[in-house]
């Protein structure tokens, strides 16, 4: 790259770096910009800072330019962007002190003690069955629907079952929420069913969420699917039941896992539907974790997070293989063909 270049970048990325940090720190510090202005020298650590900052971002985007890695810079800064605050949090719960922003010195108490909280065990118990029985009831019920919209187009009232299936990924959780407990006290005192809230309703609530992008998934995967396979399945004498199971089913598991995944995801995490629709005597890990912080954050918390990544990440990396698999395996059938 020619040199006037780099050097201009550089010049710009110095000043844009520079005035960016001095606003920030002035924005989340108590420090107003007349003192200062006012008082340079009593704030010099701060100038100080910004202009070392500024000069490390401005080193590092020259190097990159220099170099002509500027991909990989960029995949640096998003990498960074999106796991150093989990890399912090996994820091910090080897911390052996009782507040989680002062460090103190490596230790694992904290695990310890979060295997014998017998109340946060069977908050991550709850959560985990009802997010393993809503991703796959969601999975069920949404590649269903995908499969009426997307092979059975043509029928009466097709675009409002389409934008129905839909509505629910733009509906506030708030609403969703209120809307699911009127229905069950109604149901409640219609039909005597459900008599009291629990672990069952969160269930229904999350399926219901759940099955609307579950179904977004999977129609995008039959949208691009070829259908001469299915096609050609039914011309050799195979019924449309055998056709879905045998040639549908194993061209679009990739979607159904993402799906899957997904939907897990959205149910572990999901906090203001549950509260809606939770009893007193079904007490989510959102929940509870909303509950401790409005006291204080609770070291356990970082370790109870910590091991959620770990089972998270190695859920996603077996699925990201499990995914890959399938679709060199689905190459390879288009390719025969």
């Amino acid at each position: 790259m020619n040199t006037q270049i780099i050097v201009r970048s550089a010049a710009g990325v110095f000043i844009g770096t520079l005035v960016a940090s001095f606003i920030l720190t002035i924005l989340i510090s108590s420090i107003s910009l007349i003192d200062l202005v006012l008082s340079p020298a009593q704030y010099a650590d701060i100038f100080i800072g910004v202009f070392v900052f500024s000069l490390i971002v401005t080193f590092i985007v020259t190097l990159a330019l220099t170099l002509k890695s500027l991909k990989a810079l960029i995949l640096i800064v998003v990498f960074s962007f999106l796991y150093i605050p989990m890399l912090m949090l996994v820091i910090y719960s080897f911390n052996s002190s009782r507040l989680v922003t002062v460090w103190a010195s490596w230790s694992t108490k904290w695990y310890g003690e979060l295997f014998n909280n017998s109340a946060l065990i069977k908050a991550v118990i709850l959560s985990l069955s009802i997010a393993a029985a809503s991703a796959t009831v969601a999975v069920v019920l949404g590649t269903l629907a995908s499969f009426t919209i997307v092979r059975f187009r043509r029928f009466r009232g097709a675009n409002l079952f389409s934008f129905m299936m839909t509505a629910p990924l733009v509906m506030p959780d708030v609403i969703t929420g209120l809307a699911l407990l009127l229905l069950f006290v109604a149901m409640g005192q219609a039909i005597g069913w459900p008599q009291d809230r629990g672990a069952l309703t969160i269930w229904l609530a999350h399926v219901t969420f759940c099955t609307a992008y579950v179904t977004v998934v999977v129609s995008a995967r039959l949208r691009e699917l070829d259908k001469s396979l299915e096609e050609a399945a039914m011309d050799l004498g195979a019924n449309p039941l055998k056709v879905f199971f045998i040639i549908t089913i194993p061209m679009i598991i990739p979607a159904l896992v993402s799906g899957w995944l997904l939907a897990f995801t959205l149910s572990l995490d999901d906090l203001v539907i549950a509260s809606f629709v939770a009893g007193p005597g079904a007490t989510t890990l959102p929940m509870l974790i909303f509950s401790k912080v409005r006291l204080g954050v609770d070291p356990q918390i970082n370790a109870l997070a910590t091991i959620i990544l770990l089972i998270v990440g190695i859920i996603g990396f077996v699925s990201w293989l499990l995914i890959r698999r399938a679709e060199r395996r689905h190459l390879k059938e288009l390719r025969r063909h």
